[in-house]
């Protein structure tokens, strides 16, 4: 059975209400599978039952791809996704409020920590399933497209560059008519993982511009501040004069950025965010299930765009409930196969992970049980 889906999506709560009818109608059960019928790429829990996640608004597109095929081939299962943002989404997770959850960064020392008893004393793994460039984006009439590099980025965000003919902007776009409109810089109010890749990379990249811890909390006192991804496009196409950073799947029409690399400048692309994540390193200290990335900020290769956003799927290696582990190792081979990771790419515009990557998530995934 292929598995199909369709264009657009909209929503907080993305459930199998808005799965989509597979195409095909045989579903063989294969008893020798643990219970679970073959669809697609994926496995379908036989019976189905209801998943629940919650987490990264920078997900929310490609969830919900994921959510409408998945649903669709497998009858009677339902999926649920609050996009709630990361760190609610990691917080919820941890609670055991959810079975998985979407981050755009990865669980840290403390929270692997707190995770150990949600995860039924088993280890708690990080997915790079989910690859898209953070677009820096524009609301400024007339203008398209601008070049800058990482330190006037961090110098508008920084709240030191404060009005679009400022001449470090005007300096790399010499055919650009720039206003003197004052910058209104828009950040993430609730804590966000696109804030801490975005924070992340203006540390390495930008250097003493940016001298501000990484966190996925805005620093500073904004200027302007909204919920989630669709938030701050909806705050950036509101006013004139506005930039903020989101998830490029969110862009539209608004204006973008190409980056500094290397004495170039490189706009956003999923196959220039995927250069820069097959050229970084795993995070140290990772188990043989945790695929945690150290993305290379540094980067001078002008094929690579360096602000980009992993995004993971969170997941426990031992549940207490079986069927909710069944569910989980189902729905995530899914969103790790090629058709889920294509069916990202159509809808949210992502980079499809490598296939050396998806050998290694689904070795993961594999080893998902529950307890005795």
């Amino acid at each position: 059975m292929k598995l199909s889906r369709y264009g657009q999506f909209a929503g907080v709560a993305l459930a199998g209400a808005l799965a989509l009818t597979a195409c095909g109608s045989d579903q063989a059960v294969n008893p020798g599978d643990g219970g679970t019928a073959a669809a697609g790429s994926a496995e379908c829990v036989d019976g189905g039952g209801t998943l629940a996640g919650a987490g990264s608004s920078a997900q929310e597109n490609a969830v919900a791809a994921w959510i409408a095929a998945y649903t669709g081939a497998c009858e009677g299962t339902t999926v649920n996704y609050d996009a709630v943002g990361s760190g609610a989404g990691r917080s919820q997770f941890i609670e055991g409020a959810v079975a998985w959850a979407g981050s755009d960064a990865a669980l840290d020392e403390t929270e692997t920590e707190q995770a150990t008893e949600r995860c039924n004393g088993s280890e708690v793994v990080n997915l790079p399933a989910y690859i898209s460039p953070i677009a820096v984006t524009f609301n400024l009439e007339g203008v398209d497209s601008l070049n800058l590099t990482p330190e006037v980025i961090a110098g508008i965000f920084n709240q030191e560059i404060t009005t679009w003919n400022d001449e470090a902007i005007a300096a790399d776009n010499p055919d650009v008519e720039l206003p003197d409109t004052d910058i209104i810089p828009v950040n993430r109010s609730d804590e966000s993982g696109t804030t801490e890749n975005f924070a992340a990379y203006l540390s390495e990249a930008a250097g003493d511009a940016w001298p501000h811890e990484v966190s996925g909390d805005w620093p500073i006192e904004p200027v302007e501040a909204a919920q989630g991804s669709s938030g701050v496009v909806s705050a950036i196409e509101g006013g004139e004069g506005t930039i903020g950073y989101v998830d490029a799947s969110h862009v539209g029409e608004l204006g973008t950025v190409a980056v500094g690399v290397g004495g170039e400048f490189v706009e956003y692309s999923p196959e220039a965010a995927s250069a820069i994540v097959d050229a970084s390193p795993e995070r140290e200290g990772n188990t043989e299930n945790d695929h945690a990335v150290e993305l290379d900020y540094l980067t001078e290769d002008a094929d690579a765009y360096p602000i980009v956003l992993i995004s993971y799927e969170i997941a426990c290696m031992e549940y207490a409930d079986q069927a909710e582990a069944d569910l989980v190792k189902s729905f995530l081979s899914y969103v790790a196969s090629e058709e889920g990771q294509q069916a990202a790419a159509d809808e949210a515009g992502s980079a499809p992970i490598s296939d050396a990557t998806r050998e290694k998530i689904q070795s993961t995934i594999d080893g998902i049980t529950a307890g005795a």
